[in-house]
């Protein structure tokens, strides 16, 4: 799984940040590109990196504000132009589904490919054989949700010395014990794949959250997860203007991390008024709570491999 950050600032774009929008990558999980957020000129963002729009097969809303839903219409459109033809799923709030429509029926935008639009309330959003995933309202200004993206466990490892002993040829049915389904040899023989692999491995839990101040449900998403990215807009100095505006500080968001028990924090939705050289204080204020934090910057990409979040 990797994550691709599009855009990392707060309310507007920058010269050094654009607005709100990450991708995971979870091709080699079978679960495509999802994007979250699709703020103003997103669709530039993604002309630097590998990412095509047509691969980009679900997008999850977190709130209605501009800097996370106004390069929808463009992107959109843009994916038809590119080839896609294969369904879009969008996902958010109350109001996403009139707001998409009209934008497209007013610009007589063409789409090509089937879009699905399903506004969102708390509850388990999704799932399938691979992933789970759970919403819940935050609290922000508007309306506004977080997810949990839950991996399922994975078959156990084949164990080649007892698939050898059992007599099973190299080939295809390897793959299908590994798969955790059972075979019949030519010689009439089942092998069963309980008894060639190891136990179930544990998949990787993400939680992204949408703009909010410290509150139980961010720290319910986030229990136990793996990865959390989590807004950090304002610094320690300006904690009064994150609670106005239903924002969140470095230390709300590491707080967030520390109680919930999460193996790292990616901070990101950074206000303009940090400069590059206001990074690193940043970055100690949210340590001195939880260590293993990482401020993301636009194009910032981190993988997660062998239970560990690493920085490409």
């Amino acid at each position: 799984m990797e994550i691709v950050f599009l855009g990392t600032g707060a309310g507007m774009p920058s010269k050094l940040r654009n607005t709100s929008s990450l991708v995971l990558n979870l091709s080699a999980e079978q679960g495509g590109y999802w994007m979250f957020d699709c703020g103003e000129a997103t669709q530039h963002q993604l002309l630097r990196t590998s990412i095509k729009p047509r691969k980009i097969n679900k997008i999850f809303i977190t709130h209605l504000h501009g800097d996370h839903i106004f390069g929808l219409p463009g992107f959109l459109g843009s994916r038809s132009f590119l080839g896609g033809d294969e369904e879009l799923t969008i996902y958010g709030p109350v109001g996403i589904k009139e707001w998409i429509i009209t934008s497209l029926r007013i610009t007589k935008t063409h789409l090509t490919y089937p879009l699905t639009i399903k506004e969102i309330e708390e509850s388990v959003l999704f799932e399938n054989d691979h992933f789970k995933i759970t919403t819940k309202e935050l609290e922000h200004v508007i309306e506004c949700f977080g997810f949990k993206i839950e991996q399922k466990p994975l078959p156990g490892k084949l164990l080649i010395e007892k698939a050898n002993e059992a007599g099973v040829p190299k080939g295809p049915l390897l793959k299908k014990l590994k798969d955790g389904e059972d075979v019949q040899l030519e010689n009439g023989q089942y092998v069963y794949s309980k008894d060639v692999t190891g136990l179930p491995q544990k998949g990787f839990t993400i939680t992204i959250l949408g703009d909010t101040r410290y509150c139980a449900a961010a720290l319910e998403l986030a229990t136990d997860a793996d990865i959390l990215v989590h807004e950090a807009t304002f610094d320690s100095d300006t904690g009064d203007l994150a609670k106005d505006y239903g924002h969140s500080t470095i230390a709300d968001a590491a707080r967030v991390a520390k109680e919930a028990n999460v193996k790292a924090l990616i901070a990101n939705h950074i206000s303009a008024r940090f400069m590059p050289s206001d990074i690193a204080t940043l970055k100690e204020q949210g340590t001195a709570i939880f260590p293993n934090l990482h401020i993301a910057e636009d194009f910032s990409q981190f993988e997660w491999k062998d239970e560990q979040l690493v920085k490409k």
